[in-house]
């Protein structure tokens, strides 16, 4: 029997839970040995059981595919992918083309490259000139010289410098005509001297051409050692070897010597060429001479 003033503890009921009251809460009933009560199934937490990492190569599951261009994690990049950077793009070799190396050569180079291109215009353009003043004058001495051999007389050649110096010593020489070796010599002396001025005449000019085909290689080799220096120069500055940084500038500084030996070449055939074509001239030049001095000789042997 439990003593008085002590409370007898309620047995547990076995029954059945009273039925609940439709729109009365749920008392929820804590069992103090039995930890925290479980909450709802609606208000329980995500299944926090381990998964299985993503194997590389994968996508994780539930994922579509990634946008167009996006690298996807553990996966090699697709061939043809852009994947330089804003260092690797700077690398990127320039145009190499010879307006594009031009451009991009320093101020000096590009000087000398403007140079050895004005000497080249030179060159053909005396070439051009020389050589139809050359036929010009070639047409008309083969002219004169064959009119000169068919003349009879001094008088009947046709007008011409080597003719009118001939008519003006015999002149001079009129007082003096028993002196016909003295005549001669003079005579002579002044075709040979006119001999000189033709080839004189023909020859200016073309001594630029000899200027040009002795300088322009070494005018090139100029811009080619001072675009080599500034080379030299970038790629200590960029601390790095590769090619795309030290090609484009020996490629530009090498421009200057091919302009240079583009430049000298056709100057020295031409030059030999137009110092060939002014030998010939004067030897036509020469035998209108020996014409004419045949001419004063036959005319100073019908004087004795």
């Amino acid at each position: 029997m439990p003593t008085t003033g002590q409370r007898v503890p309620a047995a547990p009921s076995t029954g059945p839970a009273p039925a609940a009251t439709p729109g009365a809460p749920i008392a929820l009933q804590r069992n103090p040995a039995a930890g925290p009560a479980a909450a709802p199934a609606s208000q329980q937490p995500a299944s926090t059981t381990a998964q299985p990492a993503p194997v590389a190569g994968q996508m994780p599951a539930g994922e579509g595919p990634p946008p167009e261009g996006e690298a996807v994690p553990g996966l090699p990049p697709a061939e043809g992918a852009a994947t330089a950077g804003p260092a690797d793009t700077a690398l990127l070799p320039r145009d190499l083309s010879v307006w594009g190396m031009f451009l991009a050569a320093d101020w000096l180079v590009q000087a000398v490259m403007v140079g050895l291109a004005a000497a080249s215009v030179i060159t053909w353009t005396v070439f051009l000139a020389k050589s139809l003043e050359m036929a010009a004058a070639f047409r008309r001495q083969r002219a004169v010289l064959r009119a000169v051999d068919s003349a009879p007389s001094l008088d009947a050649a046709p007008a011409d410098p080597l003719v009118d110096a001939a008519r003006a010593e015999r002149r001079l020489s009129g007082d003096v005509q028993d002196d016909r070796d003295g005549v001669k010599e003079r005579v002579g002396s002044r075709l040979e001297r006119l001999e000189t001025a033709a080839g004189r005449r023909m020859l200016k000019g073309t001594g630029v051409l000899a200027t040009i085909g002795a300088t322009a290689p070494f005018v090139g080799l100029f811009g080619t050692v001072w675009g080599i220096m500034n080379s030299f120069i970038g790629i200590s500055r960029a601390q790095t070897t590769n090619l795309a940084v030290v090609a484009p500038g020996i490629a530009e500084a090498l421009l200057a010597t091919a302009l240079g030996l583009a430049a000298a070449i056709p100057a020295v055939v031409i030059y030999n060429h137009l110092a060939r074509r002014v030998a010939a001239y004067r030897a036509l030049v020469g035998d209108t001479s020996a014409a004419v001095l045949r001419l004063v000789s036959r005319e100073l042997g019908k004087c004795r």
